[in-house]
């Protein structure tokens, strides 16, 4: 049909969508063969199928058709027009099969191996990983061709893993020649015209506390306890967090901020970090360095025995740090006031013990305030000078790690209100609670573990805390807290506030790490332009040009107005909003969302590589049988964390015994039909190391039959239909949970596809799963938010798992609930994933 233009009409879909509308947007690809278009509005992606995928390669930047909606309203597309091919190089191994060179991507979401001509392998060798430039596109019918040009060398070669990742994930590793010039070209020390209009704080003993292998501190802090109001003893303390000030020495427009803005972050690898600025700066000249004058900006907080901060206020200073702790040191010295530690830096241990007491204060005011602090566990990786695993360790965060976070949360939390209150753009760190769908997935699984608790229709943050604190010292307690972590929606920057859910805060910022993030290097220079009565506009070039191809992100709903500005420690901001022009408005947005990209591409990165490490580690102990812990739970198998290494695998269902399984989503549970052998989070078993797969990050494990279990039905585990008959058998035993894995997430929502290409690639065994009917996110569907706790670098991201592919619709391909992004937040294609499909070449045809 067509309408007098002699076009197509648009038709309206009973979910609301609108059918053959064209949309702009970029390609998303799956390692399973098919993609997604995310596209540039926000609204929600365009599945295309795997035939679709032929003619394109992931991140290419496409216009597409929405030519139909599936069963649950989500729509499909079809590529119209290729508007801008990706033009990074793709990193791949070398293959030579059949007379023909080939290479395979290693980012498995390209789906296509690359012909290589012989005159163009600039004599790599086979099995070598090289970067490969396309010189001739993919089309329906015909593979792409490149050649290579650089060539990095063997897959074994230590510290292969980080140059595969920056490549793989395009995250910049090399300062501009601009950028190294102009940073040879700054002073070494603070100088005199430099000091101009700062308050001297030379004269109090700040300090500095990071991890024993930190090389940039930004941070500094001093408490000393006062009397607020007409108090005659002290009944409060004055806490001074100082900050590097990054903002003096790059200004917009200039080639450190520029490529500054480009990384948007720092990122951080075992062994290596590739920083947002260059060394000097880093390490050097905004470095707070003990016995050197620094730069900094400062709040100055007063904070009452309630730990409510009554009084702050900004302003630039020169400082002199007193001392370079570490958190081992302070925690010794926290412990032993008099001990060996305490007797070395005797003059800063009263300051030290009135930090303490000020945490102890923030803290009780953070729990009534009904901020949500979940129980995780994380890991230390420990490599060899040639970058191999000697040992995973579980990392301890003891008081000293605790004081400097609430420390730090106290000077982001006043640094967003100060902003807010003087109605200037910014880029908050805005957290928003669950969307109705998780809610209600949420609300579901709490009342079938029958804890009396639940979650309202709006919830407060206060709700998940009563919850995580009930819960704490459950078997299941892991489990528990992943559920209601992976609830929530992702943390990202934004200029419109709408709070932060985890920490039950009205706004916040992060301004606490400048070095590290630029956010924080623009509250900076927002603070300042305040402070100086003026007002900070982007610098229009670099922003301007990333708005054209940015995605557009949330931006959630501004929250409720609060009081005056000192008079509270954290009241709601305005509602009135910063009048912004319409251009100034899509600067800000597209800074906002080229930083939370920025950071989940930082986040992609450090967990492929930590993947990669594990899985090598593994590979040593083939055949080794260990000890561990159920820690997920799900309908094609259960995923096992090792006790010695910290290492998770997965136990395929088909390695479970030779009956059918019922997984249940509400209770998280495996349960035979036929035994009744339940499969929970906590339950303890043996498990041997049986395939390492180094491409696909996946580690699996074979059970195997443990004193305390009863002994394997003989044959395949199978799924089925429930026979209505279940025989009662006790639950598995269960102890105290070994600390779990790092990400329990998106690992529940594999679906129908997911399960058929695991079982295939684990050999076909016999025997068929049980279709469960899963509530799994819609595609680009953030995965769970990054830690609650927003103080200091992530020191260990979990591996990526795998996000389920919805089941399709008869006679139609089947879509994917994951767009292979990351969180968030969330996500590439990661480790979790089935076997890639098969490709056409000749490599694929041998296999």
């Amino acid at each position: 049909m067509k309408n007098e233009q002699g076009s197509s009409p648009s038709v309206k879909s009973g979910a609301g969508a609108t059918l053959l509308v064209e949309v702009e947007g970029l390609v998303q690809g799956h390692r399973d063969g098919h993609g997604f278009v995310q596209r540039d509005d926000g609204e929600a992606d365009l599945y295309l199928s795997p035939q679709e995928m032929r003619a394109v390669l992931h991140r290419d930047r496409v216009r597409a058709r929405i030519v139909r909606l599936d069963r649950k309203g989500r729509p499909e597309g079809r590529v119209l027009d290729i508007l801008e091919r990706r033009k990074t190089p793709i990193i791949g191994r070398l293959l030579f099969e059949g007379g023909v060179w080939l290479v395979a991507p290693e980012d498995k979401r390209y789906g296509q191996d690359i012909l290589i001509p012989k005159q163009a392998t600039a004599k790599a060798q086979p099995g070598q990983v090289v970067a490969v430039e396309l010189t001739e596109t993919p089309s329906m019918y015909a593979q792409p061709v490149g050649r290579i040009t650089e060539v990095l060398g063997e897959v074994d070669d230590p510290g292969m893993e980080i140059e595969i990742a920056v490549r793989k994930y395009e995250v910049p590793h090399r300062f501009t020649a601009e950028t190294m010039a102009q940073a040879a070209k700054l002073p070494d020390k603070v100088r005199p015209i430099d000091r101009k209009g700062r308050i001297d704080l030379s004269d109090v003993p700040l300090v500095t506390i990071d991890g024993e292998d930190a090389r940039d501190f930004d941070d500094a802090v001093y408490c000393e306890p006062i009397a607020i109001g007409r108090a005659k003893k002290p009944n409060g303390w004055r806490l001074v967090v100082a900050i590097a000030d990054v903002s003096h020495y790059v200004k917009p427009g200039e080639a450190i901020d520029d490529d500054a803005y480009e990384r948007a972050t720092s990122v951080y690898f075992p062994r290596r970090v590739i920083p947002m600025l260059p060394e000097k700066l880093s390490n050097g000249l905004c470095s707070l360095n003990p016995d050197v004058d620094r730069l900094c900006m400062v709040c100055d907080m007063v904070i009452d025995g309630g730990g409510e901060i009554v009084a702050y206020q900004f302003f630039p200073a020169v400082m002199h740090s007193a001392a370079r702790f570490t958190y081992t040191e302070v925690a010794s010295i926290l412990a032993n006031t008099r001990g060996p530690e305490a007797a070395k830096r005797k003059a800063l241990v009263p300051h030290l013990v009135d930090l303490h007491e000020v945490y102890r204060a923030l803290l009780k005011a953070r729990g009534q305030r009904g901020a949500v602090d979940f129980d995780t566990t994380e890991t230390a990786i420990v490599c060899d000078d040639n970058g191999r695993i000697e040992k995973i360790v579980p990392r301890t965060r003891n008081d000293a790690h605790r004081l400097i976070e609430e420390a730090m949360l106290a000077a982001n939390v006043c640094a967003a209100e100060f902003i807010a209150q003087a109605e200037h753009p910014v880029l908050y760190r805005v957290h928003e609670g669950p969307t109705p769908e998780k809610r209600t997935t949420l609300q579901n699984y709490l009342k079938a573990l029958g804890l009396g608790l639940n979650i309202g229709d709006d919830p407060h943050p206060r709700e998940f805390q009563a919850i995580a604190q009930a819960t704490r010292e459950r078997p299941d307690a892991q489990q528990i807290h992943s559920m209601l972590l992976r609830s929530m929606q992702q943390a990202l920057y934004t200029p419109v506030n709408s709070g932060h859910f985890g920490l039950a805060y009205g706004a916040y910022a992060h301004f606490t790490s400048p070095i590290r993030r630029y956010p924080d290097l623009l509250v900076h220079r927002v603070i300042k332009a305040i402070l100086a009565q003026k007002r900070y506009h982007l610098h229009a070039p670099e922003l301007a040009s990333s708005a054209v191809h940015t995605r557009k992100l949330p931006r959630g709903k501004p929250a409720g107005k609060g009081a005056g500005a000192m008079a509270t420690a954290v009241p709601a901001p305005p509602v009135r909003l910063p009048k912004l022009s319409p251009a100034e408005q899509a600067m800000w947005d597209a800074a906002g969302a080229h930083c939370s990209a920025n950071e989940r591409r930082a986040d992609e990165a450090s967990r492929d590589v930590e993947a990669w490490l594990k899985c090598k580690f593994m590979r040593e102990h083939l055949g080794e049988e260990f000890g561990g812990s159920v820690t997920a739970v799900t309908s094609f198998g259960l995923f096992v964390t090792l006790d010695e290494l910290y290492v998770e695998g997965l136990i395929h269902i088909t390695e479970l015994g030779g009956e059918y399984y019922r997984f249940d989503e509400a209770r998280q549970e495996l349960r035979g039909e036929r035994t009744g052998v339940r499969y929970v989070v906590g339950s303890r078993l043996r498990v041997q190391v049986s395939r390492v797969d180094l491409d696909g990050r996946k580690i699996d494990f074979r059970l195997v039959r443990d004193p305390l279990l009863a002994p394997l039905p003989a044959g395949g585990g199978r799924g089925g239909k429930p026979s209505g008959r279940p025989r009662p058998a006790p639950e598995l035993p269960t102890e105290a949970p070994v600390p779990a894995v790092e990400e329990l997430a998106a690992v529940q929502a594999e679906d129908r596809e997911e399960k058929q290409a695991a079982r295939k690639a684990r050999g076909g065994a016999a025997g068929k799963p049980r279709r469960a009917a899963l509530l799994s996110p819609s595609p680009g569907e953030d995965a769970p938010p990054e830690t609650l706790w927003e103080a200091g670098p992530p020191d260990e991201a979990p591996r990526p798992r795998a996000r389920a592919a919805k089941a399709s619709p008869a006679g139609k391909s089947a879509s994917g609930s994951g767009s292979g992004r990351r969180k968030a937040s969330t996500e590439p294609a990661a480790a979790g994933d089935a076997a890639r499909p098969a490709r056409k070449s000749r490599r694929s045809s041998k296999r």
